[in-house]
Parts: C-alpha cells; sequence; structure tokens
C-alpha cells in the first residue's frame, strides 16, 4: 500500500564488511531489476536494501515501484545514491512536506484566522446547490514540490527508459479501476500519481486519466519488471500484513482491512511469478505499522537485515570494485538531463481556475531568456499554493521542437467555487452547567478580476448567536491592503453573579445583550507578521434581564439600550507555529474603541492580549497576558462590548463557572506548561499532552481600585489533544476558598 508521508531518516546502521564476488571472468552479466513495493512508513526498508546492494556492488539495471516503492526507487533512478538519499531525508522534514503543512508565518492573515477559528480541517464548499468535498485530505502540493526540486535536472517529458537507471512507476486508473504503467513523462509526477492513497491523497490526473496508488492493482509489480527484460528480479516486499479481525473496532479499520486483503491478493499472484534466480526480501518489520513514521531507524536496519539474510545470493550478482566504478561511470553518462544554464525560450500558463492568468504571471520573477531554476520558480510559486486560491501550482520545463517551455499549471480546488469552514464547542464543568457552540463559515474569493472576497460567519450555541457578513475588496495592486464594509448581529446570554465572590456560586439573574453593528475597515499587512484594521462603524445595543425579580443585595436589574458611532482600531500579530498546540511563537492583539455618544453612554475601551510559547523537548511553555480598561467617563456604561470585560471559566481562571466577574477593569495572567505525549496511545488523540496551569486575575469596576489585590488565582492540571473535530482538554482546577471544578473542553470558542 501507499506511503502516507515521509518523516526524517536517521543514520544508516553500521554495515559489516562483506566479500565482493561476480560472474565468472567472460560470462555476460544478467539484466538485474529490482522490485520496491508499496507499504507506507514500512518503506524505510527499501533505503536500508538499497544501501546494502551498494555495499556489495550489486548492479540495478531497471527499477519498478509502487507507491513508496516507486518515490525510493525513482529518486534513486534519477542518479541520487541510497546514502545521498539518505542525507537528504535526513535535513527535510518530510512529516510536514507530504501532508501539506506550511509555517503558519507563511500564511496570509485570512488563513491565520481562519485556522484560529475554525479547528475542524474539513475541506468542504459548494458550487451552487451541489455541496462537496475535497477527493482526498492531502492535496500533495508540498511533495511534488519537493520531488520536482530533487529532479530539477531532469525535462519533464522524459523517456523513463533514458534515467540513468530505466524506471517504471505503477498506479491504478481511477476511473477503469486497471493497472497504469506509467513509463514517460514527468518522473515527480509519476511518483505522485503512484502514491495517491485513496481518501489521503487527493487523485492525481496525468493526461486524460486520473490516477490512484498503484497498490490497488499491483503493489509488488514484478510482472512491470520482467517486461522491462529483467533477468533476475531483487523483490522487496513491505506491505502491511492483515490485522487480526478481534482487533477491527470501527468501520474505518474494517475498510482498510478490506483494501489490505485485495493488496495481499496482488502481492501473492505477483510472487508467484518470482522464479528460483530471483531473490524475494521480505523485512520482518513486526510492530512497524503503515503510519509508523517516528520508526525510520528501524525501517532501514529492518532493510539492511532482510537483505544481509539473502548475502550468498546476492553475492553472486556483485561485481568486482573494477566493474563497480565502470558501471557507476555508465550509469551517469545513460541519464538524460538539462543541460547547465539552460534558458527559458518560452512561457505557458495553464489556468484552470476563475483566477484571473494575469495575477498568476504576477507572482512569477521570471522571463524568457532566463536561466532556468527549477528550486527558485518552485519557492516562487510556493506564495500561490500557501494563500489558499489554488488547489496547487506547479512548475516543469519540458522540450517542444528544439525550444525549452517553461510550462506553469495552475488548478483549482476541486470543492469550490465557495468554501466552508467548520468549529464545536462543548464545554461541561459536570455540575448540570455547560455550553455548546457550533461555528460555520462561509467563503467566497475571487468574486471579480480584483479578488473581491464575501466572508460570512455563523455561531450558533446556547448562549451566544450572532452572524457576522464582510465583503473585503484588495486596494492598491497586490500590497494585501483591502476596504472591508461589514455587518453584525449578535445575541448574548450572561448569567449575573451577586457580588463577584470567589466562592462557588450561582447567578441570580440573565441577561440578554443584543447588538447590531454596521461599519467599514481599511486593512493592511504588517509584512507576514499580520495587519492592521482600522476603521468607523455605527452600532446599537441593547439590554436587559431575562427574569423580572426584585432587588437582590441591594442589586436591581435595569435595563437599557444605546445607538452611537464608534472608531476603532484593531491590531493582530500572529506568529505561533501551530494554533491548538504552539511550541513557539508569539501572537499579540490589541483593540481600541472610541465611541462619540455623551459622556453617560459613550462607550471607549481598550483591551490587549499575548501569547508567547517556546519548548525544549517535549516540554513547552506558553506564557498568556491580558489587560483590559475602559475608557468612558461614565463607568456605568455598557462598554464596546455590552458588557464589559469578563473573567471565569476555561483558561480564564479555570476553577470558576463562565463569566463568573465582570467589571470594566481587567487584568489576568496564564503561566502553561506541556510535556507531549506521543510515545503513548490514546484513543481518539493525536498529538496528545499533559498539562498544568497557573492563573491569576481579577475584574474591577472603578478607576481607583484598578490593579489592587487580592487576586483570584487558580491552578488546573489537564489532559488534551487534537480529535478529529478539534482540541480536547479533560482537567481539574482548583481555586481560593475550596473552589474547584471539573471540566471537558472542546474547541476554543467559550
Amino acid at each position: 500500500m501507499a506511503t502516507l508521508a515521509l518523516a526524517a531518516i536517521p543514520s544508516a546502521p553500521a554495515k559489516a564488511d562483506e566479500p565482493a564476488g561476480g560472474p565468472a571472468a567472460g560470462k555476460q552479466r544478467p539484466r538485474i531489476c529490482l522490485v520496491l513495493s508499496g507499504g507506507g512508513a514500512r518503506g524505510y526498508a527499501h533505503l536500508g536494501v538499497l544501501q546494502y546492494l551498494e555495499k556489495l556492488h550489486v548492479p540495478v539495471d531497471c527499477i519498478a515501484g509502487t507507491s513508496m516503492g516507486a518515490l525510493i526507487g525513482g529518486l534513486y533512478a534519477s542518479g541520487i545514491p541510497a546514502d545521498e538519499l539518505e542525507k537528504r531525508l535526513a535535513a527535510t522534514n518530510l512529516s510536514d512536506i507530504a501532508f501539506d503543512r506550511s509555517e503558519r508565518s507563511r500564511l496570509p492573515q485570512s488563513q491565520r484566522e481562519d485556522e484560529f477559528q475554525y479547528p475542524i480541517s474539513l475541506s468542504a464548499g459548494f458550487d451552487g446547490d451541489k455541496f462537496k468535498l475535497a477527493s482526498g485530505l492531502v492535496q500533495g502540493n508540498n511533495l511534488l514540490s519537493l520531488l520536482q526540486n530533487w529532479t530539477a535536472q531532469l525535462p519533464a517529458n522524459i523517456e523513463f527508459s533514458h534515467l540513468p537507471i530505466p524506471f517504471r512507476a505503477v498506479a491504478t486508473d481511477l476511473g477503469k479501476g486497471s493497472e497504469v504503467v506509467l513509463e514517460n513523462g514527468s518522473l515527480p509526477r509519476a511518483m505522485r500519481a503512484s502514491m495517491a492513497v485513496p481518501g489521503l491523497f487527493a487523485p492525481f490526473r496525468i493526461g486524460e486519466r486520473t490516477l490512484v496508488d498503484g497498490g490497488l492493482v499491483s503493489n509488488l509489480p514484478v510482472q512491470t519488471a520482467r517486461d522491462m527484460g529483467a533477468d533476475v528480479v531483487i523483490a522487496v516486499n513491505i506491505a502491511t500484513p492483515l490485522q487480526d479481525a478481534a482487533q477491527l473496532q470501527s468501520p474505518t479499520a474494517v475498510a482498510q482491512q478490506m483494501v489490505g486483503i485485495l493488496i495481499q491478493q496482488n502481492v501473492k499472484a505477483q510472487k508467484a511469478l518470482l522464479g528460483k534466480s530471483d531473490v524475494l526480501i521480505e523485512p520482518m518489520l513486526a510492530g512497524m505499522s503503515f503510519t509508523d513514521f517516528a520508526r525510520g531507524k528501524d525501517g532501514i536496519n529492518a532493510g539492511w537485515d532482510a537483505a544481509q539474510q539473502q548475502n550468498a545470493r546476492l553475492t553472486e550478482l556483485s561485481m568486482s570494485p573494477a566493474q563497480w566504478q565502470a558501471y557507476l561511470a555508465e550509469r551517469a553518462r545513460n541519464g538524460s538531463t538539462l543541460a547547465k544554464g539552460t534558458r527559458i525560450d518560452a512561457i505557458e500558463i495553464h489556468n484552470g481556475t476563475r483566477i484571473p492568468t494575469d495575477y498568476v504571471r504576477s507572482k512569477l520573477a521570471v522571463k524568457e531568456g532566463d536561466i532556468y531554476d527549477g528550486a527558485d520558480l518552485n519557492r516562487q510559486l510556493s506564495v500561490l499554493s500557501t494563500n489558499g486560491d489554488f488547489n496547487g501550482v506547479t512548475q516543469e520545463m519540458i522540450t517542444r521542437d528544439g525550444s525549452n517551455v517553461l510550462v506553469i499549471d495552475a488548478e483549482a480546488k476541486s470543492w469550490g467555487p465557495q468554501y466552508l469552514l467548520f468549529g464545536l464547542g462543548l464545554s461541561n464543568s459536570f455540575n448540570g452547567r455547560g455550553g455548546y457552540n457550533l461555528q460555520i463559515g462561509h467563503r467566497y474569493p475571487w468574486i471579480n478580476a480584483s479578488g473581491l472576497e464575501w466572508r460570512n460567519d455563523l455561531v450558533l450555541g446556547n448562549t451566544r448567536l450572532s452572524l457576522q457578513s464582510e465583503l473585503r475588496q484588495p486596494i492598491w495592486g497586490s500590497t494585501g491592503a483591502y476596504i472591508a464594509p461589514y455587518l453584525e448581529f449578535s445575541r448574548r446570554y450572561l448569567d449575573l453573579y451577586s457580588d463577584g465572590s470567589d466562592v462557588k456560586a450561582s447567578p441570580v439573574n440573565e441577561y440578554r445583550l443584543d447588538t447590531a453593528i454596521a461599519g467599514v475597515d481599511l486593512g493592511l499587512p504588517l509584512a507576514r507578521l499580520g495587519e492592521v484594521r482600522l476603521g468607523v462603524n455605527y452600532r446599537h445595543q441593547r439590554y436587559s434581564p431575562n427574569y423580572d425579580y426584585p432587588i437582590v443585595n441591594g442589586v436591581n436589574f435595569p435595563s437599557g439600550s444605546d445607538s452611537q458611532p464608534t472608531a476603532r482600531l484593531r491590531v493582530t500579530i500572529d506568529q505561533l507555529d501551530d494554533v491548538l498546540f504552539p511550541r513557539k511563537g508569539y501572537y499579540a492583539y490589541a483593540e481600541v474603541n472610541h465611541g462619540f455618544g455623551n459622556n453617560d453612554t459613550r462607550y471607549s475601551d481598550i483591551q490587549a492580549k499575548g501569547l508567547w510559547a517556546f519548548g525544549s523537548g517535549v516540554d513547552t511553555i506558553n506564557v498568556a497576558l491580558e489587560g483590559a480598561r475602559s475608557l468612558s467617563a461614565n463607568e456605568n456604561s455598557l462598554g464596546s462590548n455590552g458588557i464589559g470585560f469578563t473573567l471565569g471559566g476555561f483558561q480564564r481562571l479555570s476553577a470558576y463557572a463562565q463569566d463568573q466577574f465582570s467589571g470594566n477593569y481587567l487584568l489576568y495572567a496564564r503561566l502553561t506548561w506541556l510535556r507531549d505525549l506521543n510515545q503513548y496511545s490514546l484513543a481518539g488523540l493525536r498529538n496528545p499532552v499533559l498539562g498544568t496551569s497557573l492563573e491569576a486575575g481579577n475584574v474591577w469596576q472603578s478607576k481607583e481600585n484598578f490593579g489592587d489585590g487580592p487576586y483570584k488565582t487558580s491552578a488546573s492540571v489537564f489532559l488534551g489533544g487534537n480529535s478529529a473535530v478539534g482540541p480536547i482538554y479533560f482537567g481539574v482546577a482548583v481555586g481560593q476558598r475550596g473552589v474547584w471544578n471539573v471540566y471537558m473542553q472542546l474547541g476554543r470558542v467559550f
């Protein structure tokens, strides 16, 4: 089966000296073909086998590979020695490459906003009235770029028989279910197509065919090697074994087992084609799963050991040192490569999107007559690949009628042109009080040729209902600046506590706060750091108690409303490496509102918060700070958000009730320690962590008391991780005077 991803590969194991034999003098050497199967992370074994063959001086005259076998085999066939290939893989975070993870600091601020607000990684959209999902969890753009960089010396319309080692990659025609042997064209595209694991990697189109993982039809392509003229086949089978039926506890596991059964059947048929003169190598990879990328060293060692067990037979095929050097020199001469300094004679842009071709061309700092540099072009195109507008933007150099033509291919997202985002929040303190939020985002980019985008955000919850609609029209060319008119409507229900005491308390009433805002902002990028938004709006607010209670402990429950224009300045800087559990980077947010109402109702305030993350090994420290204050002359005014500022709830003094403390002035700090638990398998959690946090903060009604102690404190211990629907935490928190709380928190929406 195909690989899911690659991970950094450690140094090869120590290699014992082996004798080098060879065929008898004057006897014609047999044509030796290497067959490499798919098998996910278990494919690290292929590298160990290649290193052992090089150690013995066993020549490889042709290679046939499927999936991971196609990746390792194709790169080796292009002229990269096994040890050099190991070094390159070790120096690259191939897990991020394979799963299209880019540094968040390189993403546009709009994408970082969406990642922060919508943690469910589901690619969905619609075209008219048709709802669509992405055809794979991963589009494979970064992987294709990496393969292009490492094979940049090859033209994109090469015969694979003209590589230093003749090569074939096996894929499956998704429409017909038939085997497809790729023998010419772009080598990186052939490798990418052979690795398109159904449901994980998106299918890959080459010509008129849509291709997926070749392991479905021929995971160990022995017959392909025979068709290439092999006299001797060295077949390396690393396919994942079937699981015990008692261990299949989910529909997904059953589906994977069904695919495994199909693969086992075609592997069995291909193994039957092996003869007495052939060599079958099956590394012992017990306990190493299809996705066990952290065990790359074990895979390499297993491949080396399995090849070593066939030492007697392999030695019969080996060359003397002199023969080996002559073989390597001839192999290097055989490869068809682009000459150094090859110049671009023409540029073609194949644009399958609604986005203007001129926009794609404007992102290329290359012109006709320039020297072709594939790696530099991929870096230029990565800006387009990571901005969210395209499914992928790739390049390749082809030779046509004696000319070198640079072809740029811009591919549209198959699940657009309108896109949906999702977030879910659940909060439960196991005391009869909890909450939920469902978030749905809608994005409609490139409504016009200049990049107008329509953005809608809907929140449906038991304490909050809101809808925000915004248009973003880029201005001033490609500077990243935009004008954004918007509308916001919200209704929020807030529990009111009698005296803000720090004991475990019950609310004495509930307030309903309705807000309507219409405004326009100017957005300005801060390079790749974040953005500034400056604008004006007109807002109407109304507040009223839900229950008509009499005065309680001297507190009455008034109703009121007000409307006034407001100016707003908002600054966001986001340089975190991960939006859910950051290990390094920083985040800062500040907002200033100035109302133009009268002194009794004016709402003006300032608030700021920041998060710093830094880690070492498996440990990470996060420091969070927050401050806010009213700037109104009347400290009993509503405040720009209608309720002043609140503390209480998950990661806001976790031992206390949600929004238990409210006032016009706020200070808060949190110190969190996290330890990675990736070495443990926890059901339903990815990247699990054990954490503890210390919190302190308070709110005040009047300026005179702002900052005075004592501060309310909370300490918590929790287990967290990423789930299919966002970050999840289970924990217990203790506060002052015996206050404590057990909580389950899903998402970050409270």
